[in-house]
């Protein structure tokens, strides 16, 4: 089975430099000028806003929700953001957890892995048809991150009383002018050294080096973010595949996608198709996962010797795979649901029916 399952992003791009500027919508959020009388949200409606999110992630996902939730999505709704029920989930990969809208549709939700390890974090990613964007590993990395970004753009300066309107927690994860008495002059690189990886921050430092033509650089960087910095996603080996391919390195570029194949292929941050084509791949890989999903496929695994209830996740897995092609969950959510049942795992098979 391939690495514990988690997510992938439409973003198709045709060069690493214009893939790297085109950062998740997410991350393109801004507070802006609005007047802090219509953005302070009281405690009171802090606690409603997520008690609701709260809940399902304890009752419904069973799993431990971010201590510092509420104040992650206060501040997005801060950045304009329309709290959405968790419960929104038709159409959308049956794994996330749905926090809030932007204006333009991008979707911020929480992640459940469906076979986490204990004490593992549920990252913070942004929903598209063919899978998740990873914005951050957790809550509090994604909190830190935007504090960062808005001190160096001087609102939380001009607001500091408006901030003062949440809970107190964010100040125990950033200290309002930390970034300017830092004495790094970019944003990306205080946040790369002082808060932790970022994958579109990893992507667009390769694209800078490519840009100056530092080819070598761009490989490093490329080589660094495939260094299980982010286990379980595919993202980083295929950007890896996109760099080798514009140095012009084809026969390494083919076997990094190749690699990246071997993911999950909502992880990898762009349309299967995307990937396959840097492979040289047709439809050998789904003809493969069709074969593995016939009766026939799975009796082969289990006179192999693999336990029945790994040959129902392996099951779950390939079933996600397909559906991420052309983000057709909808039509896998009831056998994927079952495969979990089959593997003893009722809570996910329930978590992964659940809509409002």
């Amino acid at each position: 089975m391939r690495n514990g399952g988690v997510l992938m992003a439409i973003r198709g791009v045709t060069s690493v430099a214009s893939m790297a500027s085109s950062v998740p919508s997410s991350l393109l959020r801004q507070f802006g000028n609005k007047s802090s009388s219509s953005c302070v949200v009281s405690s009171s409606a802090s606690a409603s806003i997520s008690l609701d999110h709260i809940s399902f992630i304890r009752d419904v996902a069973v799993a431990k929700p971010p201590d510092n939730l509420s104040s992650m999505m206060n501040i997005l709704q801060m950045q304009g953001e329309s709290i959405i029920s968790p419960g929104a989930r038709k159409g959308l990969i049956p794994l996330v957890i749905p926090l809030t809208e932007s204006p333009s549709g991008a979707l911020t939700a929480l992640l459940r892995w469906p076979t986490a390890l204990p004490g593992m974090e549920m990252p913070v990613v942004e929903v598209h048809k063919n899978g998740v964007w990873l914005l951050a590993k957790n809550v509090d990395q994604y909190i830190q991150r935007i504090l960062v970004e808005e001190d160096a753009r001087g609102f939380l300066k001009n607001n500091e009383k408006l901030l003062d309107s949440f809970s107190d927690s964010y100040r125990d994860l950033y200290k309002f002018g930390d970034f300017i008495e830092s004495h790094i002059t970019d944003v990306d690189t205080y946040l790369l050294s002082k808060v932790g990886l970022f994958p579109d921050l990893i992507e667009r430092k390769a694209a800078k080096y490519m840009k100056k033509g530092d080819d070598v650089l761009a490989l490093v960087a490329g080589e660094f973010y495939t260094k299980n910095h982010f286990p379980g996603f595919g993202r980083p080996f295929v950007f890896n595949a996109e760099i080798l391919l514009e140095v012009g390195r084809k026969p390494e570029a083919k076997d990094a996608a190749r690699g990246a194949l071997k993911s999950p292929w909502w992880t990898l941050g762009c349309n299967y198709k995307d990937v396959a084509n840097i492979a040289e791949w047709d439809d050998e890989q789904i003809e493969y996962i069709k074969e593995k999903l016939t009766k026939e496929g799975k009796q082969e695994d289990l006179k192999k010797g693999k336990a029945p209830a790994q040959v129902a996740l392996d099951e779950a897995a390939f079933l996600l795979d397909l559906a991420s092609i052309e983000g057709t969950w909808n039509d896998v959510n009831e056998r994927i649901s079952q495969c979990y049942i089959e593997a003893g795992v009722d809570d996910i098979a329930k978590f992964i029916l659940y809509r409002d």
